[in-house]
């Protein structure tokens, strides 16, 4: 700690104006004495000698020539084995051992470390005397569950360094020194299994940032076939509230084909968040077929948190996950709900007495956000691997408005708008995306002509509904009246999937090309019918059988038989037969 002390000259709310002596840096932690509480606190603006501070815990009590003692270090976090299976709040405090010491109602001032000091860790050293290493490389292993988590040089060390001593293969606790390393100036560190690092400043010790393009499998249909996240890509899916948006991210951080996911509540409200953390121990992992838990993190800050932890949880989220990117794994980072962070930019902008942009949200609300998400990306690293962070945000616009600012300012970074819909939500039509509103600039597991020719039919469909609203079942023809049941076949069988069922639940790639393909020689069949009941009966017909084909595994005989099945009732009605 540092003996640099200032005096506060005003509170609003957590927002302390604090008149300092020696120098002090923008997003230097800070700590507020309220007897002997000490309240946690972050440097955001400076103006002369005095600093507006923004206090992570309520602020009663809290005075005027109370003292505030800068501790000269960022806002930072600890990042090493352990943080697997955690619950953080959005400082890094782990919750469950919080709520040991404090019970059910967390104290005011309370800080744990979020790594414990004494348990040990199997090290194995992957390096040895006398080799060369920069910041970011492998000085050696330590299992966590499933994974081999690298120890690696501090990612903030500059230049090279000669490794002088390496400890033996053997247990260790997280702060023993396992390598002692010296730099070209002479100047020698030691290196433990845990280091810290400013969440706010991006990790960059890699050789080469990538473009995404390889497809990230959700194993969502309506997603991978038509609307596809890239692996390292960004993507957002906004919806109003009820529309399915925390289901969709939970269905996505089972399925995808990811390594680590971590979600960051930052203001979700409390009830979904209890659900997460209640559901997710209990999920079993596809991959593993143990508990999704075990390569999963969850940074937990709800809407009734103080507004500036709520806007910390974000960062704290996506330091881990480049963290875990520098091991060469692959990461899914969900944020729930972005719309809520951007209302604690907006209270704290407010108090800042700053200049208001639409809406009241901050002017500088687009940088802000095009900054978190710009963090994701797929890099290679300096021993030739390839890692990569995927972040998916969901947006409460309120009133399922997607041209408010949130949105419209996420829209312009993201590589996927996967739009949810009030209409499909009410229609019990899940996943609820709209297929006529969403887009992806993502390559998808199928032909995009293809894909595309699907989209026209869609478009098609819902043009001649609009149209019978109007004239009525009676005033269409029976070709646009095929074409709307063609659309409809292909919503319900294909755009929609049964969350709750083992197989319909997760649709592989492979499953998905070859199912899409057949699908498409339906949809493009010539298909003649002697009035609209009997297209009506057959498409019902059909679109049971196809249901019953999507929960049968692909492996089973009873999938090529109801194949064949679907094959002949549309050859029966085919206008070429």
């Amino acid at each position: 700690m540092s003996n640099h002390v200032g005096q506060i000259t005003g509170v609003s709310g957590n927002l302390l104006r604090v008149r300092f002596h020696e120098p002090v840096v923008q997003n230097e932690v800070a700590y507020a004495h309220l007897g002997e509480v000490t309240l946690k606190s972050e440097v955001i603006r400076i103006r002369g000698d005095e600093a507006e501070l923004q206090v992570f815990e309520d602020t009663r009590g809290l005075q005027i020539g109370g003292e505030v003692e800068f501790t000269g270090e960022l806002l930072a976090v600890e990042l090493g084995p352990g943080l697997l299976t955690q619950v953080f709040d959005g400082l890094q405090n782990p919750l469950p051992r919080l709520a040991e010491q404090c019970g059910f109602f967390l104290q005011r001032g309370t800080y744990l470390q979020a790594l414990e000091r004494d348990k040990e860790w199997a090290f194995t050293p992957a390096v040895k005397v006398g080799d060369t290493v920069t910041a970011g490389a492998t000085l050696g292993t330590v299992p966590e569950g499933i994974f081999k988590h690298r120890i690696m040089v501090p990612f903030g060390w500059r230049g090279k360094f000669e490794v002088l001593e390496v400890a033996e293969a053997g247990n260790y606790t997280l702060d023993e020194s396992i390598a002692r390393l010296k730099s070209e100036t002479g100047r020698e560190a030691q290196v433990t299994l845990v280091q810290r690092w400013p969440v706010k400043v991006p990790i960059q010790a890699y050789a080469e940032r990538l473009r995404p393009t390889e497809p990230l499998t959700t194993k969502v249909r309506i997603i991978d076939t038509f609307y596809p996240v890239a692996r390292g890509g960004a993507y957002c899916i906004p919806g109003p509230f009820g529309a399915g948006k925390t289901v969709l991210q939970q269905i996505i951080s089972r399925h995808a084909d990811v390594d680590i996911v971590i979600v960051a509540a930052c203001g979700e409200r409390a009830g979904e968040v209890v659900e997460t953390l209640r559901e997710f121990p209990e999920l079993e992992d596809p991959r593993t077929g143990r508990s999704l838990m075990e390569r999963t993190l969850i940074i937990c800050n709800t809407s009734s948190m103080p507004v500036a932890a709520r806007e910390a949880s974000v960062y704290t989220a996506v330091t881990i996950a480049e963290y875990y990117r520098q091991m060469g794994l692959h990461v899914m980072l969900l944020a729930d709900s972005t719309s809520r962070w951007a209302q604690a930019l907006r209270e704290v902008s407010g108090r800042l007495e700053e200049i208001p942009g639409e809406e009241a949200f901050p002017a500088y609300l687009e940088s802000v956000i095009a900054a978190f998400y710009e963090r994701g990306g797929v890099v290679r690293l300096h021993d030739g691997g390839i890692g990569s962070v995927t972040i998916g945000g969901t947006v409460s616009p309120a009133g399922g408005n997607f041209e408010e600012p949130v949105t419209q300012s996420t829209l312009k970074v993201v590589g996927a708008f996967l739009g949810l819909s009030r209409e499909r939500s009410d229609q019990r039509r899940y996943p609820a995306i709209h297929p006529l509103e969403s887009w992806s600039k993502y390559p998808g597991v199928v032909p995009e002509e293809a894909a595309r020719r699907a989209r026209t039919i869609l478009r098609q469909g819902n043009e001649v509904n609009q149209m019978m609203k109007v004239v009525g079942e009676e005033g269409t023809s029976i070709e646009d009246f095929v074409v709307y049941l063609k659309a409809e076949y292909l919503d319900a069988v294909y755009l929609q999937q049964d969350a709750f069922h083992e197989v319909d639940a997760a649709t592989g790639a492979e499953r998905q090309s070859y199912v899409f393909e057949r699908l498409g020689h339906i949809l493009d069949a010539p298909l003649k019918f002697p009035d609209k009941d009997a297209a009506r009966a057959f498409f019902q017909q059909l679109t049971q059988t196809t249901k019953d084909w999507n929960r049968v595994l692909q492996d089973d005989p009873e999938f090529a038989k109801i194949e064949q099945t679907m094959t002949k009732m549309v050859a029966e009605v085919s206008a070429d037969e």
